[in-house]
């Protein structure tokens, strides 16, 4: 999961790259790259609601679960550890279509190998391909639409690039949900029509205009590095701790909240599993949209008031058993992570120079997802020896005492920079 929300930020270029024959115009070819980065989301969550199915089929306990949805975060992060920032140097296309190779080898891993073993390998596989694409399609679809739009701002692309990443998300737990309610082959239909997707963006991803001149002089390819000036660390940091919080909240949902309700809440039905995670993620998504208008600071301001909210809220759901409150809690916190990640973004890509653009975004994401990686994980490991509700309020109270910690933190070190890229509008 990814994750993952937008940057503002802006091409590296000066000029427009020479166009070749049959390539798209970069109006739509940003539009193909945004469905592409929604449609390779979506396939990352679609797990969600059928984790419980292949618990029922194989009887193995949450605690692998977690290791299933870690084993795709830790993919995550080694992608963006040693590939996140190569379409600086490469280009933004050849990084991207190989991430929907990657992507439909994992569709294939989940068809033919369905075992515990098969599902941690398939998550991984399609971890490294979102690790691939998350900082590379948001830096793109920045270039595209400065190209397309000289005159414009970058808060369209900003917005778009957020509603891509956090909308697929969301989408993903609910197209899951259907299959595995109504749908026959509730474990293998997913997949299959996510391959058939892959295939069909991946054939129109590779008319879409490249928007990196590869073809100048780089040094020595190394793995992840993000160079900020000395001045500028305190805020890069910040904003890293940001993301960190909002991503361990988006894998406490995508990992146990379906355990969580069939357990706790009594709540079986796998449609309405998919729905919940889809509130989460989708109202990550609808928040930064209704809010992109708003600085960076006050985004940020009114999303860690809606996280520590939330998280309260999740918190007495799990001493009470309200769903009520589990799922407005979630909803709230969701609709937070959406405009604490997206300020992130802001603060760590107005930092950015010429040339290192994607490797910047790259380190948010790597920050990120390892709170993706270590709220699972520890979830699991409390999972053995402990019961469910009181290891769901331990996490939620960790997550809370970050969040007070790290977001005053964020808040002051929003740059002047990134609060008035913030500003700007299509």
């Amino acid at each position: 999961m990814s994750s993952t929300a937008s940057v503002p930020i802006t091409s590296d270029l000066s000029t427009e790259l020479p166009t070749r024959r049959l390539r798209l115009p970069h109006r739509a070819g940003f539009w193909v790259t945004a469905v592409a980065f929604l449609v390779m989301m979506a396939f990352n969550t679609v797990p969600t609601p059928l984790y419980a199915l292949y618990q029922q089929r194989d009887g193995f306990p949450t605690a692998v679960v977690t290791v299933v949805f870690a084993a795709y975060s830790i993919g995550v992060m080694l992608a963006l550890y040693l590939a996140g920032h190569l379409s600086d140097r490469v280009g933004r296309r050849p990084v991207i279509l190989s991430a929907v190779v990657i992507e439909v080898l994992a569709a294939v891993l989940f068809l033919v190998w369905s075992a515990p073993v098969g599902l941690v390998l398939a998550r991984f596989v399609a971890g490294l391909g979102i690790g691939m694409l998350t900082a590379t399609a948001t830096a793109h679809l920045a270039d595209l639409r400065r190209i397309a739009r000289p005159d414009a701002g970058i808060g369209f692309a900003a917005t778009i690039a957020g509603v891509a990443n956090m909308g697929g998300l969301a989408l993903g737990p609910l197209i899951g949900g259907v299959f595995a309610e109504w749908l026959p082959m509730p474990l293998v239909a997913p997949y299959l029509a996510f391959l058939a997707a892959f295939v069909a963006i991946g054939f129109a991803y590779a008319f879409v205009p490249e928007t990196v001149d590869s073809s100048r002089e780089h040094a020595p390819y190394r793995p992840q590095r993000v160079r900020v000036p000395r001045e500028s660390r305190g805020a890069y940091w910040a904003a890293g701790i940001g993301g960190f919080v909002a991503f361990a909240i988006t894998g406490l949902f995508g990992s146990v909240a379906p355990t969580f309700l069939a357990q706790i809440l009594q709540q079986s039905d796998r449609f309405v599993a998919g729905l919940v995670a889809f509130s989460v993620f989708g109202a990550a998504a609808l928040a930064q949209v209704v809010f992109s208008r708003w600085s960076t600071r006050g985004q940020l301001v009114l999303g860690v008031t809606a996280m520590v909210a939330g998280l309260l809220a999740l918190g007495a759901a799990d001493l009470s058993g309200s769903a009520v409150l589990f799922v407005g809690g979630g909803v709230v916190a969701g609709a937070g992570v959406g405009l604490v990640f997206r300020g992130a973004l802001a603060t760590a890509g107005a930092l950015a120079g010429d040339g290192n653009r994607s490797e910047i975004t790259a380190g948010i994401f790597l920050l990120s997802f390892a709170g993706m990686t270590a709220v699972p994980l520890l979830i699991g490991g409390a999972l053995l020896v402990l019961p469910l509700v009181p290891v769901l309020l331990g996490a939620v109270a960790v997550m809370l005492a970050l969040i007070v910690w790290a977001g005053p933190l964020m808040i002051r070190a929003t740059s002047t920079p990134a609060e008035s890229s913030s500003r700007k509008s299509a």
